[in-house]
């Protein structure tokens, strides 16, 4: 199974058209034509199924599709750290970061770093811990975020200067914006908002024995889309500080919870990972920063 043919099926399963894929790839349509069939015989399945003016992928199209994608993303990535190996300018670094106000610390090494090797490129994932480990797990990036403390047996880390912790979004004019802080009790009973993550690794321990009286509503991996929810008075979002626009316009207000809830974010790499060398240079860099933080 070669990477070109895989880019080919990724091509045709993006434009759902023939004739577009071809155009995008720059070859035959017979040429394609052939390259998916071959594919398709190779792995004794149909990955495609054939309508009048389109084209749709079966189930397991669908399961390659996710395959396809980290593999050619792992040949790019390994493509662009062997051009990067003599550079000493430039070169490409790959993050996936956890939503945190903590990560203005990382933009700012980034900033800093560029100073000193101005053709660097990064790209940013975003998501929750089992998203970004994943992906740095398959080696599709040189560093993640995650809140959770890392597995010492396969990473390594070093944490953020400082943390952040959880609290309660809701309507301004909630009897709850009285509070100075919010409480489990306060909380029982009503619909709440938060991501999966957090309501089982956090918040149910923070509740301790009222955390079935809590009732999750829904759940959220983006806060923003919470905090639109929460506007609308479907529910109260638990979520970090900082994350969610609270200013008086907004109709919203933030409330910590009680007792105080922190949250560590930890920068992490592979503990057996082979760095390119500008990878190399930016773990130096912010170890010597967030040491001197």
């Amino acid at each position: 199974m070669e990477i070109r043919t895989l880019r080919y099926f990724l091509a045709m399963a993006r434009e759902e058209n023939m004739s577009r894929a071809a155009e995008l790839l720059h070859v035959t349509q017979p040429t394609l034509s052939r390259a998916l069939k071959a594919l398709e015989a190779e792995l004794g399945r149909k990955l495609f199924t054939r309508h009048s003016f389109s084209i749709a992928l079966t189930e397991e199209g669908v399961l390659l599709r996710k395959r396809a994608e980290d593999l050619v993303s792992m040949a790019d990535k390994i493509g662009q750290e062997f051009l990067s190996l003599d550079d000493i300018t430039g070169g490409d670094l790959y993050f996936g970061l956890a939503e945190s106000w903590q990560i203005r610390h990382l933009a700012r090494e980034i900033r800093e770093f560029r100073k000193i090797y101005p053709d660097i490129r990064y790209h940013i994932i975003s998501g929750d811990t089992e998203q970004v480990t994943e992906k740095l797990d398959k080696g599709l990036l040189d560093f993640a975020a995650i809140f959770e403390i890392p597995d010492e047996r396969k990473y390594l880390c070093i944490p953020f200067p400082e943390a952040d912790y959880f609290g309660a979004v809701f309507p301004a004019d909630s009897k709850l914006a009285e509070k100075d802080c919010v409480t489990a009790e306060d909380l029982a009973g009503l619909p709440l908002f938060t991501s999966p993550q957090s309501w089982e690794n956090d918040i149910r321990p923070w509740a301790e024995n009222r955390f079935s009286q809590l009732r999750l509503e829904g759940s959220f991996r983006l806060a923003y889309n919470g905090s639109l929810f929460a506007r609308e008075g479907l529910g109260i979002l638990l979520t970090l500080n900082s994350l969610v626009d609270t200013s008086p316009e907004s109709g919203l207000v933030f409330r910590p919870l009680c007792p105080h809830l922190p949250m560590k974010i930890f920068l992490i790499w592979n503990k057996y990972q082979s760095f390119t060398p500008i990878a190399e240079r930016f773990l130096k860099q912010i170890k010597a920063s967030f040491a001197g933080e």
